[in-house]
């Protein structure tokens, strides 16, 4: 995803729920002008004001009502965020994005998407249960052009779509993800927990039964001028 977006030296960055921050170390190492997170985790919003130092700063606040500035941001970012999201929550979060992206702005996304673009009713909606059960959210993945449709109803026009395998919770992604300590940290909380080992085991099997249907999406779109 940031691969694609090209170069972020020098850009006004805002980041939305960028969580424990592995995204945020990549965009910092590219040495941005300016770096806001806006997290409503006020955990994540502490750790990664420690992180940041005055390099970039952290906000607590909502991704549908930021409080920052319209047209504050060169490039807005989000991962894992709209997928969990209603199709209400999806549009307030969205409208906020565009809001504060200037014109000719670009909107950095990875989510969940479901695919063939013709897959019918029937599976999304049984896709779509088999996740809320461990997710305890009605998650709702779109379609690579359902994606591209909601983004453009906002002025935000798709310039890059780019879908990998769903490898989420495999061991080999999750020890190339948090690498050797990270992973051994996650294998003794879930070892530990009875309950997080029973939704995470559970997500992994939605994943690998659905893995024809579900896939991880990366778009890039532009803020287009307002008519």
């Amino acid at each position: 995803m940031l691969a694609a977006l090209g170069s972020l030296k020098g850009a006004k960055v805002v980041e939305m729920a960028p969580g424990t921050g592995t995204t945020t170390e990549a965009i910092m190492a590219q040495e941005p002008h300016s770096y806001i997170g806006v997290e409503r985790d006020s955990s994540a919003t502490a750790h990664l004001g420690r992180v940041l130092g005055v390099r970039g700063s952290m906000r607590a606040g909502d991704a549908a009502a930021t409080g920052l500035d319209a047209g504050a941001a060169d490039v807005v970012v989000g991962e894992a965020l709209l997928t969990m999201q209603s199709d209400s929550s999806k549009d307030a979060i969205l409208t906020e994005v565009a809001r504060l992206l200037r014109v000719g702005g670009s909107y950095a996304m990875h989510e969940l998407a479901l695919t063939p673009d013709e897959l019918g009713d029937d599976v999304k909606q049984e896709i779509r249960r088999s996740l809320a059960r461990p997710l305890k959210v009605n998650a709702r993945p779109l379609t690579p052009r359902e994606w591209t449709e909601l983004l453009a109803r906002h002025g935000l026009t798709v310039q890059h779509v780019e879908t990998a395998p769903m490898a989420l919770l495999e061991p080999r992604r999750v020890l190339s993800d948090e690498g050797f300590l990270g992973a051994a940290r996650l294998a003794f909380n879930i070892l530990t927990d009875s309950a997080a080992r029973h939704r995470v085991l559970e997500m992994r099997g939605v994943f690998r039964t659905h893995s024809d249907s579900l896939t991880a999406i990366a778009l890039i779109a532009r803020r287009q001028e307002r008519t």
